[in-house]
């Protein structure tokens, strides 16, 4: 046998030490980039959640709608969407819960919606707002169904 001819192929097996520090490297390279385009994106999603809830077309603005079309008036707190006015004449024409629970009356913050009606910014109809991240009414953070001066 000619020892040229057997040759043993050498594998190796496993990374070798600067393969591993390169892709070590370019993931931290692609994290520095990500993080920061990420950062923040929750609380923009709470924000669009909010607006979602107490626009036109939102869950709570549509269910105060449909009580005001059934009962004749507006509800006089957003408790009454879920549960029997106290008015006696409103109690005999509230025929159905107009929203699931009262997790529905939270905004993303987990405080309170905040509802006036008649409303001093929608005359017509009724004002609905959530106080934002701080949970201060009036502040700059506040989501409102209207459309603001600030």
């Amino acid at each position: 046998m000619n020892p040229r001819r057997i040759r043993r192929r050498v594998r190796r097996s496993g990374f070798t030490l600067l393969e591993i520090l390169l892709v070590v490297g370019l993931l931290a390279l692609l994290a520095s980039i990500a993080v920061p385009a990420l950062m923040g994106q929750g609380e923009k999603g709470k924000i669009k959640m909010a607006e979602f809830a107490i626009g036109p077309n939102g869950p709570i603005a549509q269910a105060v709608k449909l009580y005001r079309f059934d009962i004749g008036s507006l509800p006089e707190e957003l408790k009454y969407l879920i549960e029997k006015p106290s008015d006696e004449e409103a109690e005999d024409k509230w025929t159905t819960k107009y929203l699931e629970n009262v997790a529905g009356l939270k905004d993303p913050w987990d405080h309170d919606f905040q509802y006036v009606a008649p409303g001093t910014h929608n005359e017509d109809g009724f004002d609905l707002w959530s106080m934002g991240g701080d949970g201060i009414d009036g502040t700059e953070d506040d989501i409102t169904n209207w459309e603001d001066d600030r």
